[in-house]
């Protein structure tokens, strides 16, 4: 009979390759449990990403109701613009305020007045705001509809950040001067001035300044493209530099007995005082 002895050779060959086979499929096993893993984690980012978006839309729906719900009631909305009963109640006090007192172009009061006070500003500038809604209604009150003094409004470009929505703005302000009510669009426009660099002016934005004004809208809306106005605009930021004029508010005051100056949100006081500087 045919005895069969083991080469040992051959042997260890074959326990080498049985080792080989071994870790190959351990490692075919690792890698798929490593592909497992990540599956399943991709799996699981996706989850959260869908749940993410689905409280992000909730958000977002929430924040639509909100600013909706705001100017159902009268709000000023993300711009500052007023609507409904806020919106009335600011027409209002504008309309109270600027009630018979004369306006011719860009100056609200008397022309012949003594003393007239040459007011700087950009419609953006917060800092106009300020005394825009603090301190003009004294002086309007006051100074301005006893024949004292009159104000004469310049556009100098300051805290607007597009030159193009600087002169829009501004020509939509010249344009209502056109129909004598430039400072009700000016006044309405600082008390709904909408935060600083927020790109709030557009078209619509100085539209509805020109429905509030109560202006003939067509004839308002024809203005925009007068290039006499846009000219205007541009000269007015000229004389302001030959003067040395760079903040807004600027506000000079010229009268019997000189000129005076001041830039910033003057009190009335301060403005008092002024005043009684250069008056006879």
């Amino acid at each position: 009979m045919f005895a069969f002895h083991p080469d040992p050779t051959v042997a260890s060959n074959e326990q080498t390759r049985d080792g080989t086979r071994r870790e190959q499929r351990a490692a075919a096993r690792r890698e798929r449990v490593a592909a497992e893993r990540a599956a399943r984690a991709r799996a699981a980012r996706r989850r959260r990403f869908f749940q993410l978006g689905g409280v992000v839309a909730i958000a977002a729906v929430i924040v639509v109701v909100v600013i909706v719900a705001s100017g159902g009631g009268g709000g000023g909305g993300p711009s500052g613009l007023q609507s409904g009963t806020t919106a009335n109640k600011t027409v209002a006090q504008v309309s109270s305020l600027l009630r018979g007192v004369p306006q011719s172009g860009v100056t609200l009061g008397n022309p012949r007045a003594p003393v007239t006070m040459t007011y700087y500003g950009d419609l953006q500038c917060p800092i106009c705001r300020t005394f825009t809604l603090n301190t003009m209604p004294q002086l309007i009150a006051h100074d301005v509809r006893d024949g004292t003094m009159n104000i004469q409004y310049r556009a100098l470009e300051t805290a607007t950040q597009d030159p193009t929505v600087f002169q829009q703005q501004q020509v939509a302000a010249l344009s209502a001067g056109q129909q004598n009510r430039m400072w009700d669009y000016v006044e309405l426009f600082y008390h709904q001035q909408g935060p600083e660099g927020s790109g709030y002016v557009n078209n619509d934005f100085l539209r509805t300044l020109a429905s509030q004004a109560r202006l003939d809208m067509a004839r308002w809306q024809s203005g925009l493209s007068d290039a006499a106005l846009a000219r205007q605009v541009q000269a007015e930021g000229t004389r302001a530099a030959a003067l040395g004029v760079s903040a807004t508010p600027t506000l000079i005051l010229r009268g019997p007995r000189g000129t005076r100056g001041v830039a910033g949100a003057a009190t009335y006081a301060q403005m008092q005082q002024l005043l009684a500087s250069v008056s006879a």
